[in-house]
Parts: structure tokens; C-alpha cells; sequence
């Protein structure tokens, strides 16, 4: 079996599920209770923000625990805008976001009147800086960007649009970080960001863990009311089982990022090879400036789901769009709005890797892929 699926979710760490089990054992008292059992999941609780602050060097900012990045967007983008209502009711986002923030921004447009401005994308998914100052209004309060695309992997410029917004302090900057992190480097402090969001189950932690970074000083009106856990942002007894094994999974991703991105790079680097000599073919994951895990292409004439599972037969398991849209079965909205039109974007394949995989999976995958392409083809004519 080759999984090679991995930007949809990972395979969790032995060493992150014992710690899941071991604190819900043990620390199963609630955070708020004032007895000895909460006094120490609390501190817990705490301990677990400082090894995730110390593992991504964030000084200046707190950490909200959520169900996942999907929340973490909807928590920072709906929480951040109503915060804003009465400066202005304007957004900034590119055209390109993972549906969590495309249908917030839907949201805030429908039930409150904001106007959101989508930046367009080149031929590579790549947004311009000078469109981002061009699109900046007196009524401007929020912008949102990814920092890595989650189907084609193309890297958004978040330090150049971070300096430009370091000129206007009444924006804030959320940016989602979820295929980025421990993928491309990103520094959070320096990058003038307001809200960054992440998800454990891309980087080998669990589903349903994840956090929003608040840069210290950003109000934001919470979605969820109840209680004042996590300064009021998010309220509801605390995840802390979920919490800690969020912060294991930080802390082996990092020492995991550093000892095998090179393997990673050399296997998307050959993939990328392969793929564009092979006859209809095309690439869509640009040659440069994108993430190391994510490479996408397309076969024109043959509908990414017949590829898929054309390959799952070979037990070989990839993804069409991003997992939050598969089951549409629509073209690719990213590919679209990179001008790559509906045949190209109807056809899209994703592959995305793990630390664990070598250049040694590109040859089998072609060996299915090629003579795939040909049968069907040929059952086509």
C-alpha cells in the first residue's frame, strides 16, 4: 500500500496517541474545577501552550485549542470581523481559500454586509502584492490569506503582505497555516500576523485538535458563549487530552522537519520530473516556490475520480481537490481560478507526502499510472 495522501490527513504517532491516552486517564479532572484534580489538568493545560510557543518561537502571542483548523478559520475570521463592525466591513482574501474561509466570508457578507475583495492568482496560483495594496480601502479591517495551497502547494509571499499591512494597523492579518507548517518555514512574530491557524492531524497529530494563534492585543468576539475558558475566545470544558497530544505532535513534527525535508524535497522533485515527461500529462503544482509535499497534475479527457480509483486498484491512494470538497465532485476551483480551464481542472490529481517517504514510491506509482492512462484511453476511443 502507498498512501500518498497525506495533505488530506496523516497517519497519527504511535508516541501522540500513548500521550492521548495516558492524560485522559490520568488528568480527566475538568480545568475549571478548584480542586487538586483541575489545579493539575490546568497546568497541564498550560504547560502544553509553553512547549507549543517554544517549539514555534511565539512570544507574543496565546493559543485558543480547537476541534481543527476549520474552526480555528472560522473562530479568527467571524470573531475578527464582528470585532471590527463598527471601524469598517471590508475584507481582503484571495481566491483561492479552503472552503472554512471562502464560506465564513460567505457568512459575514450575507448576514452582516460585509464586502469581501477576492485577489486573483497567476498561471501558478500565486497572488500579487501590488494587487493586495491596490485592494486596501479606508474600511479595510481584515485580510486573510493561506500560506500554502492546499491542492497545488503554490507558497503565498505572508512576510511581503505582512510588512505592507505592518502600515495599517487597523487590519488584521489571519493567515491559515495549515498545509505550511513544518512543510515551509513561516516566522509568525516577524511576519506581522494577527491570527494563525492550524490543524494536528496534517502533521501526524490527531483530527479534532488544532489551535487559532492570537497575537496578544487582538479582540475577537466569540462564536462559541458559555463560560470563560481560554479568555472567553472559546468557551466549554478544554480539550486536554486533545491539547497535549497537540503539543507532542509540534514537538516531534519539528525535530521530524529538520532530519528528513531533504528526503521529502528529492521525492517531490523526482515526481515533478516524471510526471511532466509523461505524455498527456500536465503539471499543475508550479516548478518553483512551492511546498515540498504537494505535487498536482492532470490527465485532460480522463475525470480525476476514474483516476482515482484506477489507482486505488493498484492500492495506491491519492485525492482529487482538498478533502473538505472531493465528494462534490466539481472541478477544481483553485485550478480554475488559475486560468487552467474545466478539462485541466476536472482532472486533477493530488499527491502529497510524509516525512517517512522516499523517491523510492515515484517508481511504482508511475509504473500504475502510465499504463493507466493508456488503458483507459484506449476504453475511451
Amino acid at each position: 500500500m502507498i498512501y500518498l495522501d497525506n495533505s488530506s490527513t496523516t497517519k497519527p504517532n504511535h508516541e501522540v496517541l500513548n500521550v492521548y491516552e495516558q492524560t485522559s486517564s490520568r488528568y480527566f479532572g475538568n480545568p475549571s474545577s478548584l480542586h487538586r484534580y483541575g489545579a493539575e489538568t490546568e497546568q497541564l493545560l498550560q504547560a502544553a501552550k509553553n512547549q507549543i510557543k517554544r517549539a514555534l518561537g511565539l512570544k507574543n502571542y496565546d493559543i485558543v485549542f480547537t476541534s481543527g483548523a476549520t474552526e480555528a478559520n472560522n473562530v479568527a475570521l467571524k470573531g475578527a470581523a464582528l470585532s471590527k463592525i463598527k471601524t469598517g466591513k471590508h475584507i481582503i482574501a484571495t481566491s483561492i481559500e479552503h472552503p472554512s474561509v471562502t464560506e465564513s466570508l460567505e457568512q459575514l457578507t450575507e448576514l452582516f454586509g460585509f464586502e469581501v475583495t477576492y485577489l486573483s492568482v497567476n498561471e501558478d496560483g500565486f497572488v500579487s502584492i501590488k494587487d493586495l495594496k491596490d485592494a486596501i480601502r479606508p474600511d479595510t479591517v481584515l485580510v486573510s490569506m493561506m500560506h500554502v495551497n492546499n491542492e497545488v502547494g503554490s507558497v503565498q509571499p505572508i512576510e511581503e503582505a505582512g510588512e505592507v499591512l505592518k502600515q495599517y494597523p487597523n487590519i488584521l492579518f489571519h493567515v491559515d497555516y495549515v498545509q505550511g507548517i513544518f512543510k515551509v518555514p513561516l516566522a509568525i512574530e516577524n511576519a506581522g500576523i494577527d491570527l494563525c491557524s492550524i490543524s494536528g492531524h496534517k502533521f501526524h497529530g490527531l483530527k479534532g485538535t488544532g489551535a487559532l494563534f492570537v497575537k496578544e492585543g487582538t479582540r475577537l468576539i466569540p462564536l462559541i458563549t458559555g463560560g470563560t475558558q481560554q479568555k472567553g475566545i472559546r468557551a466549554g470544558t478544554e480539550h486536554t487530552a486533545g491539547a497535549v497530544s497537540l503539543a507532542k505532535a509540534i514537538n516531534l513534527a519539528s525535530d521530524d522537519y529538520h532530519h528528513h525535508l531533504e528526503r521529502m524535497v528529492a521525492a517531490k522533485e523526482l515526481f515533478m520530473k516524471k510526471l511532466s515527461d509523461s505524455d498527456g500529462v500536465v503539471l499543475n503544482t508550479p516548478q518553483s516556490n512551492s511546498a515540498p509535499h504537494i505535487i498536482n497534475f492532470s490527465v485532460p479527457g480522463i475525470k480525476a475520480e476514474v483516476l482515482l480509483h484506477m489507482l486505488e486498484e493498484k492500492d495506491i491512494f491519492v485525492s482529487t481537490t482538498s478533502a473538505c470538497s472531493a465528494k462534490e465532485h466539481k472541478p477544481s476551483k483553485v485550478l480554475l481560478q488559475m486560468g487552467k480551464g474545466e478539462q485541466i481542472a476536472g482532472s486533477s490529481i493530488r499527491i502529497s507526502l510524509n516525512y517517512s517517504q522516499t523517491s523510492d514510491v515515484t517508481e511504482p506509482f508511475m509504473n500504475a499510472l502510465v499504463p493507466g492512462i493508456k488503458k483507459l484511453k484506449k476504453m475511451m476511443r
